[in-house]
């Protein structure tokens, strides 16, 4: 059929299965806008562009598909470029497509143009710039493909202007043919019985768990084969809701904030099995006396983290859907009785969590964000989405949120994105539309994409946002307490904005707590309200994050707190 680009576009997102865009219009996008009209294509104008990226990257972690944006030239575009840079680092498939000015006035600084190739080419898997409106079929049928195979990633289409409206005969591929990259990604079965034969010979295994594992949906294998050795697990930020939640040996978050059990176990262990890990400077600490005792297995998609930041002794290279179900059958077919094998060990493992769990002191009269977390932990059900903005609050929810599934705990892992929460818990739930979203941020986070309180308040977005209200970056406030001499350069918020007036004049409900005593009642309160609301929550300004590594320290180095003297 004879159409022009704009409609290509959207007849290509059909057959994507696309069923949502984020996105805001202007001028290089206008006859994209205009077919998007005509056809009622799905489409949530959040109040500014890196609203709709990030609402497309929790879209896109909620739900396991492609989250799709669109943009204007310029700065519509620029202003994408830190929610593609947080996709990427932690391998979020997107598909971004961008307006560009005409073909006539490429490369002479016109009106909002940007060199949108050159700028994201960092900062994504692959990117595009489309001249000829013959080629927007290929391009749109390759970008979903490479976002979404291998270790997935951010794509951007950056689209001339005069494209959108040109006619061609459109004729969507059904296959993909790019020279070197197939999307297959099987690899060495030597690579496993090498594995095994090292699994066999240790006597303290540890799975390390990392967000490959969400990523592949290899989640129930990876717990059978876990369940299979009896060996204890811990996991990365990026796949907590991975492991078991009735394993009594999956001791949660390793590194810099994470449980003692993890730390001291990754220090113990003879065996280390990182699986969709990328080994990163916040769980190995000082790299040089990471796992000291331990040879190293890697399961992972990408021959590019391999021996990139921990020696490898048992490297399995390929895609955890190939390798994890032909690890288990495996281990199933063998006569091993690796649990008892393992089980003094594990006991071990268990006895140091007991010993030392996350825990922390209460403050007479005052509100703890511990004990938020555990509240809401409590309250939730077994389906709820928790979204986390960045600071000390990601921190709290990754310690003391029960979480029981993948794809049910959201955040910013590799890139730390301030105001990444808000917008990314609208796109979870319009993703999963059956499903509680909660958002834990900060008083700091929130300020960054405030905005999308409106977007929540006119599409009827059924969020539900707490707040813990410090008065303080609490993160870079905690560093400047433990290590600056306590200097709080500009890490003080005593401003004047009340967070409760600030939703309701967006339109979202909203209500404040103060005492212990409040807490509860608020928390049902909110919980069960119909449509989006707000929770502002006024906790202590100088609580701390406990356990955490120092920079240059061994993870067996952690400082201790909670209960602790």
């Amino acid at each position: 059929m004879r159409i022009n680009g704009a409609q290509a576009v959207l007849e290509s997102l059909k057959k994507e299965g696309v069923d949502v865009v984020f996105g805001y219009p202007g001028g290089a996008v206008l006859t994209l806008y205009d077919e998007l009209y005509k056809m009622k294509f799905p489409h949530i104008l959040t109040k500014h562009e890196q609203g709709a990226v990030h609402a497309a990257d929790g879209y896109a972690r909620a739900t396991g598909k492609v989250g799709v944006v669109f943009a204007t030239s310029g700065p519509g575009a620029t202003n994408l470029v830190t929610g593609i840079a947080t996709a990427n680092m932690d391998s979020i498939p997107l598909v971004c497509f961008t307006g560009q000015v005409g073909n006539p006035y490429i490369g002479k600084d016109s009106f909002q143009e940007a060199d949108v190739s050159g700028i994201v080419t960092p900062i994504t898997k692959y990117n595009y710039l489309v001249k000829n409106v013959e080629d927007l079929p290929k391009v749109i049928k390759e970008a979903f493909f490479i976002a979404s195979t291998g270790r997935p990633g951010p794509v951007v289409i950056d689209i001339a202007k005069d494209v959108f409206a040109a006619e061609f005969e459109y004729k969507y591929p059904a296959e993909v043919h790019l020279p070197g990259y197939s999307g297959d990604f099987t690899g060495s079965t030597a690579q496993i019985e090498s594995f095994i034969t090292a699994l066999e010979e240790s006597e303290r295994p540890l799975f390390f768990l990392g967000g490959g594992v969400t990523l592949s949906n290899m989640t129930e294998e990876m717990r059978a084969v876990i369940k299979r050795t009896g060996a204890p697990v811990v996991s990365s930020l990026m796949a907590l809701g991975c492991a078991d939640p009735e394993d009594e040996a999956a001791f949660g978050m390793a590194g810099m904030h994470g449980s003692y059990a993890a730390n001291m176990a990754i220090q113990e262990c003879d065996l280390l099995i990182g699986v969709g890990v990328r080994f990163d400077d916040r769980v190995t600490s000082l790299v040089e006396e990471f796992a000291p005792k331990a040879r190293v297995a890697h399961f992972d998609v990408d021959a590019a983290e391999i021996n990139k930041n921990v020696r490898v002794d048992y490297p399995v290279l390929g895609d955890l859907r190939w390798s994890l179900p032909l690890l288990r059958r495996k281990l199933d077919a063998m006569k091993n009785d690796f649990i008892g094998r393992f089980a003094e060990w594990r006991a071990h493992t268990i006895a140091m969590n007991r010993e030392k769990p996350f825990a922390y002191k209460s403050v007479e009269g005052a509100v703890m964000p511990e004990k938020v977390i555990e509240e809401v932990s409590r309250l939730a059900d077994d389906d709820t989405i928790v979204v986390t903005d960045v600071g000390q609050h990601q921190m709290w929810a990754a310690q003391f949120y029960n979480s029981r599934r993948p794809r049910q705990f959201l955040t910013s892992g590799g890139l730390g994105t301030m105001g990444y929460g808000l917008p990314a818990a609208l796109g979870a739930k319009l993703g999963k539309p059956e499903q509680q979203v909660v958002l834990f941020t900060g008083d700091g986070s929130i300020m960054m994409n405030c905005q999308e309180f409106a977007t929540a308040a006119d599409y009827d977005i059924d969020v539900k946002v707490i707040i813990l209200h410090n008065h303080v970056l609490g993160m870079v406030a905690q560093w400047q307490r433990l290590f600056y001499n306590r200097h709080l350069s500009e890490s003080r918020l005593n401003g004047h904005t009340d967070f409760v007036k600030l939703a309701e004049a967006m339109g979202v409900a909203a209500l404040r707590v103060e005492k212990p005593e409040e807490l509860s009642p608020a928390l049902e309160k909110l919980l069960a309200h119909k449509g989006p609301m707000l929770l502002d929550v006024l906790v202590p300004e100088a609580e701390d994050v406990l356990p955490m590594v120092p920079g240059g320290k061994r993870l067996d180095q952690m400082v201790m707190g909670g209960t602790e003297e």
